[in-house]
């Protein structure tokens, strides 16, 4: 099984970047992740030839069996990331595609509006989204210095949010007789 993970900022030490790769370290054995890091680079949609960095995203998405996304720290989505979602729908690239969401944000309601206008996006590119999501504040300290999860909690609210994209055999280890 592989995950493709995509977070949905422009910066790379950003609180949403951070625990995007944070999670890949939470996902049980066997479970590839790569992330996708194209999101400064993705034009806006037109019909045509598909540019570069949008038949990356596409391809890499095709080749994963789930997403896992990060949502903004604000209220807003970037508007890179709707140029990325275009993209994907444009190219069937979303449709039946498992996808978790988790976000981050010093205000509980500023999350929850990313990830209801998210929501609506992925729904509407044809994306099976999965109803565990996180929500925590950017403002605690929650990375150990090597990027890691520090808090167990924390860790096993995300390794919830990874159990939605991962099917019953690939968590649970296998009986052998």
């Amino acid at each position: 099984m592989k995950i493709i993970g995509i977070a949905a900022s422009l910066h790379a030490g950003s609180f949403i970047t951070r625990l995007l790769d944070a999670a890949g370290g939470e996902l049980p054995p066997g479970v590839g992740f790569e992330v996708w890091r194209g999101m400064g680079e993705i034009p806006a949609y037109r019909p045509g030839p598909v540019p570069a960095p949008a038949r990356d995203l596409v391809t890499l998405v095709a080749g994963g069996d789930a997403v896992l996304l990060t949502a903004p720290e604000h209220s807003l989505l970037p508007l890179e990331l709707m140029h990325a979602l275009d993209w994907m729908a444009a190219r069937d690239g979303l449709s039946g595609k498992h996808v978790a969401v988790m976000s981050a944000s010093a205000r509980a309601c500023g999350a929850m509006w990313a990830q209801a206008e998210l929501y609506k996006q992925l729904l509407g590119a044809g994306a099976v989204v999965m109803g565990a999501e996180l929500v925590i504040s950017p403002i605690w300290p929650h990375f150990d210095e090597d990027g890691r999860l520090a808090a167990p909690a924390l860790r096993a609210q995300v390794r919830d949010v990874v159990r939605q994209l991962c099917p019953a055999e690939v968590m649970e280890p296998a009986l052998s007789l």
